[in-house]
């Protein structure tokens, strides 16, 4: 996040008010709660997964980096699914880049 985007968010009447509510860093995955779900298949139909896009080896530098701190602030897990979905950085406006996932 940038210093500009932080100042934005700081001077909220709210976020300033409930400052236990709203943390700097959020302390990970959210906890398992005991809730049946299923997708039904159709009949058949086997795991979806896609060849990843190509990537410039300074894309693949920075997606490594941004993987790694989502593992280490433990809002993600490494994952052995035969289900995949294509991973993509896009440009944000500050110049950084945005880690996105394609589902369709």
């Amino acid at each position: 996040m940038s210093v500009e985007t932080e100042r934005v968010i700081a001077e909220i009447d709210v976020v300033r008010d409930f400052t236990e509510v709203f943390l700097d860093e959020v302390p990970g995955l959210p906890p398992t709660r005991e809730m049946e779900f299923s997708i039904d298949m159709v009949l058949g139909a086997g795991p979806v997964s896609v060849a990843p896009y190509r990537m410039a080896p300074a894309e693949v530098v920075e997606l490594k980096g941004q993987l790694e701190d989502l593992l280490e602030k433990q809002l993600g897990r490494p994952s052995v699914s035969p289900w995949g979905a294509l991973v993509l950085l896009v440009k944000k406006k500050d110049g950084g880049s945005r880690l996105c996932v394609d589902y369709r």
